[in-house]
């Protein structure tokens, strides 16, 4: 049989010509609904107007804190709260999996991340003396790379502790610039020999999590075909969305923006989807309606 012709990618100005096609929308928060510093009120009105026709908006996040942090979060950024029905993080997913551990555990994050941990039954030890490892993120993501934690990471792997990775993503955009996640940290770790579990995107159970809080929200499943991953990462929002038969759309001016200048064409997509091993339904600059 001939070979099939895969389906050309969609490049759109405006969300609303794809809207009416799904009834859930799984959309990124950092890099499509705010840059860390302030909300995107294009991509706010959309996903409002979106909600106001009758779709259903879970925001899902790699962000390392729990959902009502996240919630409160949205509120300072000025992410107004009819742009969303629900908040899914994998902060959540990462309290249950040390909830169910418990024990000694060595925290590489930044202080402010220990929110993950209020209310668990656990207590903080140094990585000599740890059952385990978690990680948020980086102590300091506004000077330190990975490669500052090697040392540390070969006396954990001599150990052969498990390190539970809080937030996949490798980077993230604060503001105009990228800072590395707990993602990067992790992969490092894993390229060492580590063991690494991951609570977020790419991996099926956020995405399982967040359309169980958008069947609650609406009343009804919606099925793979009639829900929408928006996002701005291939890797995480992506990959994990076809991985589950849902659709993606990206949006190409997140992390990816200096590979596009805000203007994807035919040429610079074929070549970031072939690298990244993944192609989306349709591809926007920003998300608008």
């Amino acid at each position: 049989m001939p070979a099939t012709t895969p389906a050309p990618v969609e490049i759109l100005d405006h969300f609303r010509a794809l809207a009416p096609r799904y009834d859930v929308v799984l959309c990124d928060v950092w890099g499509v609904v705010h840059d860390g510093v302030a909300a995107y009120a294009p991509a706010c009105d959309a996903l409002a107007c979106y909600r106001a026709g009758g779709g259903t908006v879970v925001l899902i996040t790699n962000a390392p804190r729990p959902s009502p942090w996240v919630i409160r979060q949205l509120g300072r950024l000025r992410v107004p709260r009819d742009a969303y029905d629900e908040v899914m993080t994998s902060g959540d997913l990462t309290r249950d999996k040390v909830a169910a551990r418990g024990g000694a555990v060595f925290h590489i994050g930044p202080e402010r991340d220990i929110t993950i941990f209020e209310g668990i039954d656990i207590r903080f030890v140094s990585a000599d003396a740890a059952a385990y490892a978690v990680c948020s993120g980086l102590f300091d993501d506004t000077k330190e790379t990975p490669e500052d934690y090697r040392e540390l990471l070969a006396g954990m792997r001599a150990r052969g502790l498990l390190m539970i990775c809080a937030n996949p993503d490798l980077v993230v955009a604060r503001g105009d610039k990228l800072v590395y996640c707990a993602g990067a940290i992790a992969e490092l770790y894993a390229a060492m020999g580590g063991e690494v579990l991951y609570a977020g995107k790419p991996h099926a159970p956020i995405y399982r999590s967040a359309l169980a809080k958008a069947e609650q929200a609406r009343g009804a499943a919606a099925p793979a075909g009639r829900t929408l991953a928006i996002g701005d990462s291939l890797r995480t929002d992506i990959a994990g969305a076809l991985a589950l038969g849902i659709d993606g759309l990206f949006v190409s001016g997140g992390i990816h923006a200096a590979e596009f200048r805000d203007n994807p064409s035919g040429d610079a997509l074929a070549d970031i989807f072939a690298a990244a091993g993944v192609t989306p339904h349709a591809v926007t600059p920003r998300l608008v309606w």
